[in-house]
């Protein structure tokens, strides 16, 4: 029977699916990644992202749950300003973090 609409497939991530060594290695060179309350400070005073999809907070949150591809999208468009270091209620060193995911996460293609 048609009732006017479909079921989506599951959205829902099996976390035990995954390999996580590459997280866990980008939190032994950078242990800033597990301070991250994503409170999205960063994302507010982000210039780039006002023009395209860039959010550090996301990006950290997608790695959480072993979803590379997304993340690194995430980041494509940051500029390396040093805006969201300034804001970061934590301290964490924004650009350092970024260049080591990006280092980590691309070397592993």
């Amino acid at each position: 029977m048609d009732f006017g609409y479909s079921l989506s497939p599951s959205s829902r991530i099996d976390l035990d699916l995954f390999d996580r060594n590459r997280f866990n290695t980008l939190a032994e060179i950078e242990p800033d990644v597990l301070k991250c309350m994503a409170c999205g400070s960063c994302t507010a005073t982000c210039t780039a992202g006002k023009y395209a999809k860039n959010s550090l907070r996301s990006a950290i949150l997608y790695l959480q749950n072993g979803q590379d591809k997304q993340a690194l999208e995430y980041l494509k468009p940051c500029m390396l300003c040093g805006k969201c270091f300034m804001v970061c209620p934590r301290g964490i060193n924004t650009r350092h973090l970024i260049l080591s995911i990006l280092k980590i996460y691309n070397n592993a293609k």
